[in-house]
């Protein structure tokens, strides 16, 4: 249970502000489909993160435990500088087009997937799979913090974003990715 809970919220507080979190508004005022952009949010998560966990996973496998408290330790504290930055939509301003025949869902889920490699979610997913044994609470717990994070921006839109105080969100973030960082070194 624990390792659900710390990977939920551990990704929660980061994927707020994030770039797949504008890429939920931004598609979700373009399509006007919730539902669509939900599940492909949904199918895309699952899959980039799931791939992320079995990396995690090998990672622990193959390190022993002191160079893996210290690889982890060192990481989470990297990942809690890296949440400080501000992160920006990926776009030059144009609206996502549907290409061909594809649907929402299709564009939402290929557009999360390629939008969260080597995105900070992405590589904590990694870092709490090398941590935690139990791959399938951890996948279940950064998807459940994304979709908690990403759901209600699909169905607020850019009318709510103006109001969240991002940079006071990466802060209390970069506070989570440091105290998982510190714990991991002193043991």
């Amino acid at each position: 249970m624990q390792a659900f809970l710390v990977s939920m919220g551990a990704i929660l507080v980061s994927e707020i502000g994030d770039k797949t979190q504008l890429l939920a508004i931004v598609l979700a005022a373009r399509f006007k489909r919730p539902w669509p952009i939900v599940a492909g949010i949904l199918v895309a998560t699952l899959m980039n993160h799931t791939l992320a966990g079995v990396v995690g996973a090998w990672l622990r496998l193959q390190l022993g435990p002191e160079v893996l408290r210290w690889c982890l330790g060192a990481s989470f504290v990297l990942a809690a500088a890296w949440m400080l930055k501000p992160d920006r939509a990926d776009r030059d301003g144009e609206d996502p087009k549907p290409i061909g025949h594809y649907g929402v869902f299709t564009i939402t889920a290929m557009s999360f997937f390629l939008a969260e490699m080597g995105d900070k979610t992405q590589l904590a997913t990694v870092m709490l799979a090398a941590k935690y044994p139990s791959l399938a609470a951890v996948v279940a717990g950064t998807t459940a913090g994304m979709l908690l994070a990403d759901v209600p921006a699909v169905f607020l839109g850019h009318v709510a974003s103006d109001r969240i105080p991002f940079k006071a969100v990466r802060i209390v973030s970069a506070l989570v990715f440091g105290v998982l960082g510190l714990t991991t070194l002193l043991g």
